[in-house]
Parts: C-alpha cells; structure tokens; sequence
C-alpha cells in the first residue's frame, strides 16, 4: 500500500499534468501574430468594421473589440495602444477608445440576440 506522501506525488503529478500549455497562473498572455491574423481575417470578411480599444488592466493586456456593421464582434489582445492605433490606421478603419465612448448599441444587440439563439458569444 503506498504511504501518504506517495499518495500526495501522485496527485500532483496528476494536477500538473492539467497545467501544461497554460503559462503560469497570474501571468498575462502578450499578443501574438496569431491574435493579429485574426483581427486582419475579420477585418476582410465583414463590412463596416469599427474598433474599440480597451485598455490595460490587472486581468488582461490591452485589447481591441473589432464591430461589424451588423453587431458582430471580436476582441484579441494587442501590444500597446500605439500598436492598436498603427493597426487600425493601416487598415484604413475608425478606432475609438472604448472607455471614453462605449460600445456601440448594434454589438449589445447582436450578442443579446445569439443569447436568445442559445448560442455562446465569440
């Protein structure tokens, strides 16, 4: 029968198992090309995309929301808000401070409607 501290190994080999890939706890994710990819992919695909930058905070980096024309949205991380500016201007699309002007109506709308749907948000 194995002891208690086998016991005890055992379980947090098992518990670090289910940590790996995740970064350690309490640390922020950078943004990555992976995050600009996306934005850029968005960006092509929908019509009348507007974005919103939220700043910095104890819990995430700084992010951009893109909108859609229709309320559809998407939010990733990026480096700075000089990036998110140097990104928008590049291609060629509004960017608002999310802080300073909210979010637009037309994206509480289209979330609203896929929780009705049942469906999750993006």
């Amino acid at each position: 029968m194995a002891t208690f501290t086998q016991q005890l190994r055992v379980r947090e080999l098992d518990v670090s198992l289910f940590r790996r890939g995740r970064g350690r706890p309490g640390t922020l994710r950078s943004a990555n090309g992976a995050d600009q990819d996306h934005l850029k992919q968005f960006i092509t695909t929908r019509q009348g995309v507007e974005a919103y930058l939220e700043p910095r905070t104890t819990v995430t980096d700084t992010t951009v929301v893109l909108v859609a024309a229709d309320g559809e949205w998407t939010r990733r991380r990026v480096e700075s808000p000089e990036a998110a500016t140097s990104f928008a201007r590049k291609q060629g699309i509004p960017l608002y401070e999310a802080a300073k002007v909210g979010y637009p109506k037309r994206m509480r709308d289209w979330t609203a409607s896929r929780r009705a749907a049942g469906e999750a948000s993006p």
